[in-house]
């Protein structure tokens, strides 16, 4: 069974969770990666999401700028919150999805200009 995945340079997830509602019930894919969620760990908005039926959640955040999520309707086995560029903030965050007894490794990474 194939999986899809959108992908998307949020700028603040909290801000923007009414369209991404419209996007995930409009276009449902199984994984949803968000760059620039520009939100702490503890403040991200994980009820919302799990109300729409992505309950297997990991995010890598800071407050103010960067940080990263990936959102899925499918288990996810492996989370690593990665350095990038030898630099310590939010930007790279890798996860093990899995469905039908196959998984993919995706790398969600944000690279500022």
């Amino acid at each position: 069974m194939p999986f899809s995945i959108a992908t998307w340079n949020i700028n603040s997830v909290r801000l923007r969770m009414p369209i991404v509602e419209r996007l995930l019930l409009e276009y449902a894919p199984d994984v949803l990666c968000l760059q620039e969620t520009k939100v702490p760990d503890e403040l991200f908005p994980e009820k919302a999401f799990r109300k729409l039926g992505y309950e297997h959640i990991a995010f890598h955040g800071q407050k103010g700028y960067h940080g990263v999520a990936t959102v899925a309707r499918r288990p996810i086995e492996l989370v690593e919150k990665r350095r990038f560029c030898e630099i310590d903030d939010s930007r790279h965050l890798s996860v093990r999805v899995s469905a039908s007894g196959k998984s993919i490794l995706l790398h969600n990474f944000y690279v500022p200009a």
